[in-house]
């Protein structure tokens, strides 16, 4: 089921369940985790796409590891807030995956995710080629904690 609402999205998760944030990339897929409070969210693997039906038997394995009880697909909006081809793109992957499991989706604004995570990794001093392996989930990592934290201002969880 997709949501537009992250209110809805959060009203549908039940308490005490990680939720998973992904960052979509042409070529990898960023996945981060939250905690089972949804106070934090914690990059964890990259997924190297090949074919959408491997990405998702790989991400409904995490889901299933993870217990996960919803997941957030950051949209890449454009910087004026128009919709591009990558958001077409995004909002065609969570059709898809939607007729693949029963759970919440719903999108996070993540313009800035990537920028974020690229300006974390320096300041952390990391290594170019190490940068380059993590940067997508480092990215999905903004996205989650960032509506986590809308999700923690709306009350309990």
């Amino acid at each position: 089921m997709i949501l537009t609402d992250i209110a809805e999205f959060a009203a549908l998760l039940p308490p005490y369940r990680a939720i998973l944030g992904l960052d979509l990339g042409d070529k990898t897929i960023g996945v981060a985790v939250s905690d089972l409070s949804r106070t934090v969210g914690t990059p964890t693997e990259v997924i190297r796409r090949e074919k959408f039906t491997l990405d998702a038997q790989r991400l409904l394995a995490i889901v299933a590891t993870k217990q996960a009880a919803g997941l957030i697909l950051g949209l890449p909006l454009n910087m004026d807030g128009s919709e591009g081809p990558r958001v077409q793109s995004t909002r065609a992957f969570a059709r898809n995956l939607e007729k693949l499991t029963a759970l919440p989706i719903t999108f996070w604004d993540e313009r800035l995710s990537t920028v974020a995570a690229e300006r974390a990794l320096l300041e952390a001093d990391t290594s170019r080629k190490r940068r380059k392996e993590v940067i997508d989930q480092v990215a999905a990592g903004y996205i989650l904690q960032g509506a986590l934290d809308r999700m923690g201002m709306m009350g309990p969880r």
